[in-house]
């Protein structure tokens, strides 16, 4: 095994000894105490994950840089790691209390959710890595909606795990990005039975997808929910969860997003994946620290083969 293997190894062996550390101390902690932790959990991460602030730094500035001072840019920077701390803490508390969760996130908007599930052919909910969303899938499941999301399985497979056994709980279904092929199936099959399937639009997607425009600058982006909706008849429902000054949060249903068409199947995609993609960076604009800047989205380059 070479050095950057057992670098890699001893990191997510660290990563999740952190894990649990922090799940024991959540479980102690009372109520009133746990937004105090993760405010120090993310202070203390923005010293030290040095890799992950100078990419939410450069990240910001790609999509603020002529917009936002450099001290507005540091300052959402810090928030982020902040919300994203307290979104960790508040899932590890929460879990275990369906009561609390419950009381913890609002929604606004159901009703375009319950007008797009009438029509009987599944709901794509469509979001990015903002606010809590694995808050989002577990109180929709609270709620009584059948929901599963397509995610990324994580390289630490004890985290993963970890975090599988959670939303299982909740009845929240994982459908694996890989194998591509029976990711489709599963996806297919759980809007044929008119489910909902959370679809994050907000990480580089390589050159398998499209470049649309993202702050100003292309972005390599999937194209997922455009081409399931159009085998499917499948809603677009852009969903979002924000959080409010008291730690509370909204679940934001927009109105269902029709497609619409261009002269070829194509450019249907991109053109129905830019105005998704629109959505997502309105969100973001106004609540720039909800939105994960941690991630390399702009790392592909139109024209340039990886």
């Amino acid at each position: 095994m070479d050095s950057k293997k057992i670098r890699k190894s001893f990191s997510r062996f660290a990563g999740w000894i952190g894990l649990n550390l922090c799940s024991l101390v959540i479980s102690v902690l009372p109520a009133r105490c746990i937004y105090g932790f993760a405010k120090g959990m993310a202070d203390l991460a923005y010293l030290v994950a040095g890799k992950h602030r100078r990419i939410a730094l450069d990240s910001l500035r790609i999509a603020f840089g002529d917009e936002k001072s450099q001290n507005e840019i540091e300052g959402i920077a810090r928030e982020c790691f902040t919300l994203m701390a307290k979104s960790g803490v508040e899932l590890m508390f929460l879990m275990d209390k369906p009561h609390l969760m419950k009381t913890q996130a609002r929604f606004v908007g159901k009703e375009h959710l319950d007008a797009a599930l009438a029509n009987g052919r599944g709901v794509i909910l469509v979001s990015a890595h903002f606010g809590n969303f694995p808050l989002l899938l577990a109180r929709l499941s609270l709620e009584g909606y059948t929901a599963g999301g397509i995610m990324r399985p994580m390289r630490d497979k004890l985290a993963e795990s970890y975090f599988l056994k959670k939303r299982q709980r909740y009845g929240v279904k994982t459908i694996y990005s890989q194998p591509r092929q029976v990711c489709v199936e599963e996806t297919i099959r759980a809007l044929r039975n008119n489910e909902l399937v959370f679809i994050p639009l907000d990480q580089n997607f390589g050159t398998a997808g499209v470049f649309v425009d993202f702050f100003g600058t292309k972005a390599a982006t999937a194209t997922g929910p455009v081409i399931f909706a159009r085998r499917t008849k499948a809603a677009l429902l852009p969903c979002f969860i924000v959080r409010q000054p008291d730690n509370t949060h909204k679940i934001i249903f927009e109105p269902e997003m029709e497609l619409q068409e261009s002269r070829t199947s194509q450019e249907s995609i991109a053109l129905n994946i830019q105005r998704l993609t629109d959505i997502i960076e309105r969100y973001i604009r106004k609540y720039p620290a909800e939105w994960g800047w941690i991630h390399r989205r702009w790392k592909s380059r139109p024209g340039v083969k990886k």
